[in-house]
């Protein structure tokens, strides 16, 4: 039998506070969900955006530190697995896709709120700019 990969790579922006949770061997995991969006001009000329959201869970080491730094409105990196599952609820088929979350990045500027731990409040800058005379000495 031949290979095969099963694999994601999403940029897109956190749309809740992840869910930790740990399952009864207490393995921890974070559940949450990621907004990407795409925009294109339709024939008509005008502009047109679509939004796609996917929920992401991450196990073990990785669900701690997500649940530490991730939070809503964030940009992140995740790559993964696509993973199909359906439940039956009253007679009615639901079908879903999840992204097992294996690696993560925080995207975005560190000043952007942070990325401190949440509830860590982050310390006021305290540096001053430094300020040089001009060298008089210059031949120019």
């Amino acid at each position: 039998m031949g290979r095969s990969l099963n694999k994601v790579m999403l940029i897109g922006h956190v749309g809740n506070d992840p869910e930790i949770s740990s399952t009864a061997n207490g393995n921890q995991n974070a559940k949450f969900s990621l907004a990407t969006s795409r925009s294109w001009k339709d024939n008509s000329g005008q502009q047109q955006e679509k939004t796609e959201w996917h929920r992401c869970t991450a196990w073990g080491k990785l669900a701690e530190i997500i649940g530490m730094y991730v939070k809503k409105g964030k940009q992140i990196y995740v790559e993964g697995s696509v993973e199909y599952s359906e439940t039956e609820n009253e007679g009615q088929k639901r079908y879903w896709t999840n992204i097992n979350v294996r690696d993560m990045q925080m995207l975005g500027s560190k000043n952007d709120d942070g990325w401190t731990p949440q509830g860590t409040p982050q310390p006021p800058s305290t540096s001053k700019p430094q300020i040089t005379e001009p060298d008089d000495d210059l031949p120019f």
